[in-house]
């Protein structure tokens, strides 16, 4: 950027340049301070996976009917002392809707929103595999799409499940972890709850997530989320 002349002659850029390599250093030295010992990202540790923007599992493909009304809530259970030690999931259950399903592994993408699950096999839901496993202490991430452009997908009915409804996720261990739904919930995407469905916590959680709300044609997307929030149940 250029500078104007200066009213005190040559001498003054001598003496403006006598601070530049003190205040670049110092500028230097407060960002590596920051980086180290800045404050964190809320609810966030040092030990913390990563965690999706709020457009997480934004896009899933086609048109389906709005979704039902959101569902009353049930608290969640306090503290789990029944959480799982961590174990890929094989297959989620949910006898109520149809779904036997088997998972796939998902990633965040360079957008910072979870990726879905491959649109052609209308039979398959994606689990955030960076992030906790169902059953683990923490919060959970299953996705799935409502439909594809030719058919119904895994969660196509995800809408009709109820707070008191269950499912069960099989484990890669031989385990089976099984959820009680607090509330099934809609949310526009432009004011998706991030905090309330990603941030950690003491409880063993699960979110499933899929699209919801009217299709926009124009955007080639769905205007709202649908979100299952479920808590895991005390074993036997």
């Amino acid at each position: 950027m250029k500078t104007r002349p200066d009213s005190a002659g040559v001498q003054a850029p001598r003496r403006r340049a006598r601070w530049v390599v003190p205040a670049v250093f110092w500028t230097c030295v407060l960002a590596v301070l920051l980086l180290v010992f800045g404050p964190r990202p809320f609810g966030e540790d040092a030990t913390s996976r990563e965690r999706p923007t709020p457009s997480a599992v934004g896009t899933l493909p086609a048109a389906a009917p709005a979704p039902a009304p959101a569902k009353s809530a049930v608290p969640s259970a306090a503290a789990d002392p029944d959480a799982m030690p961590r174990s890929a999931p094989t297959r989620l259950k949910i006898a109520k809707i149809g779904v036997n399903a088997p998972f796939t592994d998902l990633k965040i993408g360079p957008s910072g929103a979870l990726e879905p699950p491959p649109a052609d096999d209308t039979n398959l839901v994606g689990w955030h595999a960076a992030g906790v496993s169902p059953g683990e202490r923490g919060t959970a991430l299953i996705a799935g799409h409502l439909d594809t452009a030719t058919s119904p997908a895994v969660f196509a009915r995800l809408s009709e499940l109820d707070a008191g409804d269950s499912f069960e996720v099989d484990r890669a261990d031989g385990t089976t972890a099984r959820f009680l739904i607090d509330s099934v919930e809609s949310f526009d995407k432009d004011d998706f709850p991030d905090r309330r469905v990603y941030d950690d916590t003491a409880d063993a959680l699960v979110r499933l997530i899929t699209c919801a709300g009217a299709y926009d044609r124009k955007a080639k997307d769905y205007t709202e989320n649908l979100v299952v929030f479920a808590h895991l149940q005390p074993t036997d």
